[in-house]
């Protein structure tokens, strides 16, 4: 097995941090970025045609991830699938050009592949999103050439406003789907997949012809809802099948529907795009919803209860518009996130992700470092996915923390126990140690068993440690025992 180096996570312990037990940190929280690839969007910034562009693109990833790491992020929805072309070594379709400037082209590296190692070695979860049915403006296909799926299966494709998109209602398009779906499931180690664009671009769709096959008496709109819901049973129970383990979740449209209270909703995701998320989730073919909510307080609050309403047991994680904030693209001011994150705290949302990374971590209007000194201020853990596998058991505790000085740094480390598991180390710099609460956590999904901490060299403190193990479902053992630890400027 390749040792990994999340070991070597560096954690300041500075005097009076964390001490305050700030209730409104979540110990259980999901913080995501969409990490968009299309256009090199948030990444590569540039396209590379030799080994020192490739190591930079590399860098530019890692220094990303490390920034949100800093700030306490957890999960990364990385976008996999463009529009017909993919980030990662397909036998299906073409590798997209934003790393080489070639379609077809991979670089000296498997982006996604890169992408999911890094995230794990900082402790983050990685997501593949897909964007599901447009394949491409003309111009895209018409640089993709041969390559693209309208050359290759053009009887799956319809031509709409300029714009190619696989036809929804045509079975093949199902299998064809899923063939790129078992591409990425089964040979790269991802913690999920989720699907963007899986929905209809407009109510006038040139779908005539098979409706006219496929339609079977039904309603435009009800057989359009279930092609899209037959799709996602097919595609959860083909994941569930391999990797158990591997959450199914989408993107829908941020309002999910025109109720009573809210007549004049506009655009929504079951009445203009055929979207019902209710039906995947009540049928257990989701285990996430990210909705896009990008819209202000006045429509943002109430239809967060909506989402509330389908979510039940799965998890319910708001998307937040952090490219909004920017001059071109609304103008928003922060406190228009700022309060979006505290009501769907208030409202028992399980997280936020925001789109995109680069708006966060170029700090756009201090957003980034909003998040990190105070809605983000202590690491959380992922929500445990309990409705997965019933049987599944809880792993056994780890056994306690050895501590060894080397300078300032404590070295912890503790005995690896088998099967996929990540490590929680808490901490307290007084005689009790309170597992419950985000203020204890020192690192949280770290997949080594050893952890480098930098203390304060001046100070003579004492350190209480435990460390707690969670399986593939997020399941948490019990604390270890703990371990006390004296630190003095002078090594006794």
């Amino acid at each position: 097995m390749r040792e990994i180096t999340v070991g070597l996570i560096m954690f300041f312990l500075l005097s009076g941090r964390m001490v305050a037990a700030d209730n409104d940190c979540p110990k259980h929280e999901i913080r995501a970025v969409w990490l968009a690839t299309i256009y090199g969007l948030d990444w590569p910034s540039r396209p590379a045609t030799g080994e020192d562009g490739w190591i930079r693109q590399q860098q530019e990833l890692c220094a990303m991830l490390d920034r949100l790491k800093e700030a306490n992020f957890n999960t990364v929805f990385v976008q996999a699938r463009l529009r017909g072309d993919v980030i990662y070594r397909s036998a299906i379709e073409p590798v997209a050009k934003v790393f080489t400037g070639t379609y077809g082209l991979l670089p000296g590296y498997d982006p996604l592949a890169f992408v999911i190692d890094e995230c794990h070695r900082r402790g983050m979860e990685c997501h593949a999103f897909f964007v599901t049915f447009p394949v491409g403006s003309l111009k895209i296909i018409d640089e993709q050439g041969s390559l693209s799926v309208v050359k290759q299966r053009p009887h799956l494709c319809l031509k709409y406003r300029n714009e190619w998109y696989l036809d929804p209602g045509l079975p093949e398009t199902a299998d064809y789907i899923l063939s790129l779906v078992k591409e990425i499931v089964d040979n790269y180690d991802v913690d999920g997949i989720q699907f963007d664009y899986i929905r209809y671009p407009g109510k006038v769709f040139p779908d005539e012809n098979s409706y006219r096959v496929y339609g079977q008496g039904r309603t435009l709109e009800d057989w359009r809802r279930e092609n899209i819901n037959r799709l996602m049973a097919r595609i959860s129970e083909r994941v569930k099948s391999v990797k158990p383990w591997v959450q199914v979740s989408s993107s829908p449209v941020g309002k999910y529907r025109r109720y009573a209270s809210t007549p004049n909703a506009g655009w929504t995701a079951y009445d203009d795009v055929y979207q019902d998320p209710r039906v995947w989730l009540e049928a257990g073919h989701h285990d996430m919803i990210v909705p896009m909510m990008y819209f202000h307080r006045n429509e943002f609050d109430p239809y967060l209860d909506h989402w509330l309403d389908q979510a039940k047991s799965r998890n319910m994680v708001v998307g937040l518009g952090a490219y909004r904030l920017n001059s071109s693209e609304g103008d928003w001011d922060l406190s228009e996130i700022s309060g979006q994150i505290d009501h769907l705290r208030r409202h028992g949302a399980d997280g936020c992700a925001f789109f995109r990374a680069r708006f966060v971590v170029d700090n756009e209007k201090g957003i980034y470092t909003q998040l990190k000194n105070h809605h983000f201020r202590y690491p959380a853990q992922l929500p445990p996915l309990t409705w997965m596998n019933e049987a599944d058991r809880q792993p056994a505790a780890p056994h306690e923390i050895r501590v060894i000085r080397e300078g300032n740094r404590l070295k912890l480390s503790w005995d690896t126990l088998p099967g996929n598991c990540t490590y929680t180390v808490y901490y307290s710099l007084t005689d009790s140690l309170n597992t419950e609460k985000a203020q204890s956590i020192l690192a949280t999904g770290l997949r080594d068993s050893e952890l480098s901490v930098i203390v304060n060299g001046e100070a003579e403190r004492g350190y209480l440690f435990s460390v707690t193990a969670s399986n593939r479902y997020r399941v948490e053992s019990r604390p270890s025992y703990e371990t006390y630890y004296y630190y003095s400027e002078y090594e006794k």
